[in-house]
């Protein structure tokens, strides 16, 4: 048998790895140069470099004009996700923010639901010149969002308009003539060629009736992304006849942004995110905003890390679920899962009742569906994969 070839000059697959590791660690971790970068690889080592290892002074200064430049290398070099992820370690890890605030910078960036948030927390820093280019990365966002989410909720909500009753006499237009004609078959006359029904299978429909859906959403830093998604699909909702809905945002006050349901930019650009948390207050202000609790959707988007009597808070949840409303609890509202959260409060809640789970936007549309069908929520849970707090 052929002994391997061990030698990273002429087994290419040993050479591949330490190309990999080299890109991995870092020039620090060949300080020879053993291993050899193509065209390429160099070009992904320098855009890496500059952002981990280089001191400000040569790397990604916040005025640098070679900010612009990389942003366009790392697109070239890299797949969208990764490049959103080294956008924002610049963010967090150089203080570049800076650049948010410069429209030619903020047109380079690849934009992601995580920038968006940043941008809602600058804007009151956002220069004038900036404002509307941020207005249009956060429209194009908004866009992406819509394009996938706006079937399947409005497959969510349609379909559960009318709820079909059984009907022992039913209607010529209401007979169900698949299910007669298979309950009928023993009654088939040959000399016909006809089924002769016994029993007519069919339903009544009730009339559409009007739902309520109040999303009460947590504002501070922590729900950032969350707001994000609940103003686009609350924006959505609200476009649907058969649906009332409200959206509601606080930390330590409360302001209801429905009225801005018709444009979710505008909505976004309306939120102020960050600050302290009042949950407590929020719901007293939303409790009342019920016309029929048997009739309403209660969803509270929010961490639970209450900022004020958590005793009041417990006695606010109480009376929501008290009052026959459909009462729910989302940890988080996006693609990253539940964030830290209050685990004693959850568990106040879990005793009320009150599902309590963080949910990504792709599964809300079926968590609608089965809310407004009133199915079990824990059984559609159970069949979503997703584990109830605490």
């Amino acid at each position: 048998m052929a002994a391997k070839n061990l030698n990273p000059d002429t087994n290419p697959h040993h050479a591949d790895r330490l190309q990999r590791w080299r890109l991995i660690l870092g020039a620090q971790a060949d300080p020879s140069g053993e291993s050899e970068l193509s065209g390429d690889q160099q070009g992904m080592d320098d855009v890496l470099e500059a952002l981990y290892e280089a001191p400000p002074d040569r790397g990604l200064g916040p005025s640098s004009p070679s900010v612009n430049r990389w942003l366009g290398d790392i697109r070239q070099y890299f797949p969208t996700p990764v490049v959103q992820l080294l956008q924002r370690d610049a963010l967090d890890r150089l203080g570049l923010r800076q650049m948010l605030l410069e429209p030619e910078l903020l047109e380079s960036i690849e934009a992601d639901i995580p920038l968006v948030a940043t941008l809602l927390t600058l804007k009151e820093s956002l220069p004038a010149q900036t404002r509307e280019t941020a207005r249009e990365v956060v429209r194009r966002i908004v866009k992406q969002l819509e394009a996938q989410l706006v079937q399947p909720l409005r497959q969510a909500v349609q379909g559960s308009r009318y709820r079909s009753l059984p009907k022992r006499r039913p209607r010529f237009q209401e007979i169900d003539w698949h299910r007669t004609i298979r309950a009928n078959l023993k009654h088939y006359q040959p000399q016909y060629q006809t089924i002769i029904p016994e029993h007519l299978i069919g339903y009544s429909r009730r009339s559409p009736h009007l739902r309520q859906l109040i999303l009460l959403v947590d504002q501070s830093g922590s729900m950032a992304t969350s707001v994000v998604y609940a103003g686009v699909i609350g924006s959505i909702l609200a476009s649907l006849r058969s649906l009332e809905t409200h959206l509601i945002v606080f930390d330590t006050s409360v302001v209801d942004l429905s009225e801005h349901l018709h444009d979710p930019v505008e909505l976004l650009f309306a939120t102020q995110l960050g600050g302290g948390t009042h949950i407590a207050k929020a719901m007293a202000y939303a409790q009342p905003r019920m016309r029929n609790p048997r009739e309403t959707v209660f969803v509270l988007i929010s961490d639970l890390m209450e900022g004020a009597s958590e005793a009041e808070l417990v006695r606010q949840a109480a009376a929501i679920q008290a009052s026959g409303a459909q009462f729910i609890t989302l940890l988080a509202l996006n693609d990253q899962g539940a964030p830290r959260y209050d685990r004693a409060m959850a568990g106040h809640f879990a005793e009320l009742g009150i599902p309590v789970f963080a949910c990504s936007p792709d599964k809300f549309p079926g968590l609608m569906a089965a809310l407004l069908h009133r199915q079990d929520i824990h059984q559609w849970l159970a069949r979503a994969n997703i584990a109830v707090k605490p």
